[in-house]
């Protein structure tokens, strides 16, 4: 079961009122074992995070995103809490990945995300390498059912459709779930076309994935692409939604484990989760990546707290004008 994160980590600042419309987030969420949850019934969204790296560094990739979920909520803290008396915020605390125990660590992820959904909670998975994933796709396939239909929207700069004959990785899960589980489909947003060799893209054309390029994804294209996802999600039964920060633009977030100087910019993003967040079918969320050691005075960290309050914002109605619900 996660262990529970320090006090430490939900402090900031406090206005001199105990009026609800002045809290932040330290002033609203409240920290609980996950053995101790009973059912929620007003809306409600449960962080949890996955202290992992080691698909990182099976990927060789830049090490350090272990220690993303508490920096992300130390930056989440401090933000205004945008939403009613009604709609909740809890933490259940951190999975940790003891030594190279990537499998087990994915497992009990997997097991913390359906006790959340047994609870009537929105898990808000923070990352972790992007084998985070993988964990957060065991707990909902375990919720939903095998014979349901499951969506799975990445945003992303890569297909992470690898080879795991020899171990999985922060770049298999998708190939790993795609393969396993014919009632799973995968659409990603953001692709460099020199980031992925074209023998992911012949992988990608052979699972049936839908992608579309970060270099398509202009401002005047974000209305069709939003039709595209909502196309997507209507074709299944469950949608997951995923966020591999590597995707943005390394002038935006340079303390990622893949910084790419073409990647999207951060109103892109937040288009896309504002689009997938709202929609009824989207059950759950989980933001990857984020590498604190490799940030730029924080720059990285906060982009990734206020990208995650967008998940929670849409998730607890806090765009209750969106056409997609």
């Amino acid at each position: 079961m996660p262990a529970n994160v320090s006090a430490d980590v939900w402090t900031g600042r406090t206005d001199h009122t105990q009026r609800r419309s002045s809290f932040r987030y330290h002033q609203i969420v409240e920290n609980i074992e996950l053995e101790q949850l009973t059912k929620y019934h007003a809306p409600t969204c449960a962080i949890v995070g996955y202290e992992c790296e080691e698909g990182v560094r099976r990927n060789q990739g830049r090490l350090g995103a272990a220690k993303a979920p508490n920096a992300i909520r130390q930056a989440l803290a401090s933000l205004p809490w945008k939403l009613a008396e009604q709609q909740q915020l809890i933490d259940v605390g951190n999975v940790s990945c003891l030594d190279d125990a990537l499998e087990k660590a994915q497992e009990e992820l997997g097991q913390a995300v359906a006790t959340l959904f047994s609870k009537s909670v929105t898990p808000i998975i923070l990352g972790g390498g992007h084998e985070t994933l993988y964990g957060h796709y065991i707990g909902v396939r375990a919720h939903i059912g095998k014979d349901a239909t499951l969506g799975i929207i990445n945003i992303d700069a890569h297909f992470d459709l690898r080879s795991y004959e020899t171990q999985p990785s922060s770049g298999t899960m998708f190939r790993q779930i795609l393969e396993q589980d014919h009632n799973s489909h995968y659409f990603v947003l953001g692709i460099q076309r020199f980031g992925n060799t074209q023998e992911l893209f012949d992988k990608a054309d052979e699972l049936g994935v839908r992608y579309v390029y970060e270099e398509d994804m202009s401002d005047a294209r974000m209305s069709e692409i939003a039709s595209e996802l909502n196309e997507f999600i209507e074709r299944h039964d469950y949608v997951m939604l995923t966020l591999c920060t590597d995707v943005l633009n390394a002038a935006f977030a340079p303390g990622v484990s893949a910084p790419s100087p073409f990647g999207l910019s951060p109103a892109t993003v937040r288009s896309l989760i504002r689009t997938v967040a709202a929609h009824k079918k989207t059950l759950s969320f989980d933001i990857c990546e984020v590498n604190p050691v490799l940030d730029e005075n924080g720059r990285t960290v906060k982009l990734g707290a206020y990208l995650t309050n967008e998940a929670i914002m849409g998730f607890l109605g806090g765009y209750s004008d969106d056409t997609s619900t």
